[in-house]
């Protein structure tokens, strides 16, 4: 047996890495009394990210406490797996930072369901988000193991991460490629897997304690930990992907981004990337270029392309101006390029042997606690796509059913922020930014005041002035402006929350307390984004528990992906009227006095089907 010595926060610790049947033995004496003594660290390496990947292995089981580690060499085989699955499935309490993962390489490659494992098990990686969500560019910790450990264990806890990669520079291999072609007996490969359990289970207390001492509370833990777990399930279940159409789709949209780069090059633009020809030409063809980049090259990105083109923000025709052909074509060309590179393609290279595709869900990705669902970025679609939704299919004999809230931002607004006349507004069932529009401008109110104060409504909820506004409704700044105004006028107690947020957040260090317990910090200089934060951390939480009702429900085998405020689900076409209402009811409650409420549609076999795609 190799055993390797470390320091940590000035302590000696061990990584012991057995490599006989009577190494092992020693290792199942240290788990007995480490269980008894209370919480086991586990991890795993492998081969990569890719836990569905046909290439992807599972290398080493690791456990450990304060003070020892045991790496267990999966990948030897015979007694290496029996020892290791033996005492997964006998540890009584686990602590995993990023549990996700890590339960998820066990069911599929150890063979151990998570079903049984995950009620026993403590994601430190949870922990340390409740106590501050924001990543190091935010002026936060971040969520990763070493500099958590950094920060609360020991300062040099990520030395070995950089000698790792130094090692792997050494053998002429990447990141990317190491943990797969590293040889398994190398001493800081396996240094390195060892000290993450004991930095694991040192993390831990330190964790739990700054949690009482910030008063959070354990039912808001106990939660996280619940929706990471139907999460969990939702990603291993995944969703069919229809390769064909996948295939057709991507050469199309490969030929779709040629075709429009093409178009480009006849206004003098050689690549649909080069800001600075596209300015140039935009403004030799007579547009009027305003906005400047913080380099002060003039602006030339997504929102004024799309203003130049004549179109939303769900590229809709706004019929304000003649559109701008460059401008489009350079608009056209990006998307077909990203929607061919980042979703088609990308749903083809991650498809598993079983023809499903798996997409990760982090739940709890945003500072406000809003989930998110990567590779592939389906959350990232635009609302109205149909093409790229059609990729993705329910089982043999089901179709799809998605539910969504009706007007959640507005509604949570209107039960936080005390709005009286919103709240009634919302009770008597009505369309929020009609009922607006008619109150401030009578019953002669049309449709473009409707998306006039829906644009100011929003602004409201995300933060955004009279000029954005005024791009994604393709009103006047002035108009909007005006708008602003009769909004205050209307619901008042928008500002007054928001001065009264502001006020409680600087008093505890500016971080404001969400209406679920969550700790969301606030910039400085942004305090205003409070009214945001509050909004979408409270939307999130009624998507929680509405999963959670679902879950109580027997829903969850139907369950496939929560997008935004969305949950999608694969239904047998025989229940699916029933499963719809179910799902409905389970979305629908009260929020301080504002009913919160869904809508179900009930598609054909693919996602796209629900946006008019025809199978």
């Amino acid at each position: 047996m190799q055993t390797y010595t470390h320091e940590v926060a000035g302590e000696t610790v061990r990584v012991h890495v057995p490599a006989t049947v009577d190494d092992l033995d020693q290792f199942r004496k240290w788990w007995r009394r480490a269980t008894n003594r209370g919480p086991v660290a586990v991890d795993t390496e492998t081969t990569g990210l890719a836990l569905f990947a046909p290439d992807f292995r599972l290398r080493t089981v690791q456990f450990g406490d304060r003070t020892d580690a045991w790496v267990i060499h999966w990948e030897r085989g015979g007694s290496f797996r029996q020892y290791a699955r033996d005492a997964l499935i006998r540890t009584r309490d686990m602590l995993i930072h990023n549990a996700a993962y890590d339960l998820l390489v066990i069911d599929r490659h150890a063979g151990i369901p998570l079903e049984d494992l995950v009620d026993r098990v403590t994601d430190t990686r949870i922990l340390a988000t409740l106590i501050d969500p924001r990543q190091p560019m935010e002026g936060g910790i971040g969520t990763a193991l070493k500099p958590l450990s950094a920060f609360w264990v020991d300062p040099s806890a990520p030395d070995t991460q950089g000698d790792l990669t130094g090692v792997f520079r050494s053998l002429g291999l990447t990141k990317a490629t190491g943990f797969a072609r590293i040889d398994l007996d190398h001493p800081t490969f396996n240094l390195y897997g060892g000290l993450d359990c004991i930095l694991t289970a040192r993390l831990e207390p330190i964790l739990r304690a700054e949690l009482r001492r910030l008063d959070v509370r354990e039912a808001l833990v106990d939660y996280e930990h619940d929706l990471a777990r139907m999460c969990m399930i939702m990603e291993r279940t995944g969703l069919v992907l229809d390769v064909p159409y996948t295939r057709r789709l991507a050469a199309q949209l490969s030929a779709e981004a040629a075709e429009f780069a093409e178009k480009a090059t006849r206004y003098g633009v050689t690549s649909v990337n080069a800001t600075k020809q596209i300015a140039e030409a935009l403004v030799g063809m007579g547009e009027t270029l305003t906005e400047r980049t913080a380099s002060g090259a003039l602006k030339v990105d997504k929102s004024v392309l799309l203003r130049l083109a004549d179109m939303d923000l769900q590229w809709k025709r706004l019929g304000v101006r003649t559109p701008n052909p460059l401008a489009e074509a350079v608009l056209r060309s990006k998307r077909a390029g990203k929607w061919g590179t980042t979703y088609a393609q990308t749903f083809l290279d991650s498809v598993d042997d079983a023809g499903r595709v798996h997409a990760a869900i982090n739940t709890l990705a945003a500072r406000t606690g809003r989930m998110s669902v990567q590779r592939p970025a389906v959350q990232t679609l635009p609302s109205g796509d149909q093409m790229i939704r059609r990729c993705l299919l329910a089982d043999e004999g089901e179709v799809m059913v998605s539910t969504d809230f009706a007007a959640i931002e507005m509604r949570v607004l209107a039960g936080l922020a005390g709005i009286k006349r919103m709240a009634e507004g919302f009770r008597a069932g009505e369309d929020i930014h009609w009922f607006t529009a008619r109150l401030i401008k009578g019953e002669d109110a049309t449709e473009k005041d409707r998306k006039v104060f829906k644009g100011a409504g929003f602004s409201k909820v995300y933060g955004g002035g009279p000029a954005t506004a005024a791009r994604q409704t393709g009103a006047t700044e002035e108009a909007m402006r005006r708008a602003f105004a009769e909004y205050d006028r209307l619901y008042p107690e928008i500002r007054r929350a928001s001065n009264r947020w502001q006020r409680e957040a600087a008093a505890h260090r500016m971080i404001f307390i969400s209406a679920t317990g969550r700790r969301l910090p606030l910039d400085r200089d942004r305090a205003y984004a409070v009214v945001n934060y509050a909004c979408q951390s409270a939307a999130r939480d009624c998507l929680g528990q509405a999963m959670l009702n679902m879950d109580d429900a027997g829903l969850l085998p139907y369950l496939r992906l929560p997008i935004h405020d969305e949950v999608l689900a694969s239904v047998p076409a025989k229940e699916a009227e029933e499963v719809a209402r179910e799902i409905t009811r389970c979305m629908t409650f009260d929020f301080y006095g504002v009913p919160i409420i869904a809508e179900a549609e009930i598609g054909k076999r693919s996602w796209g089907s629900l946006y008019g795609a025809d199978f």
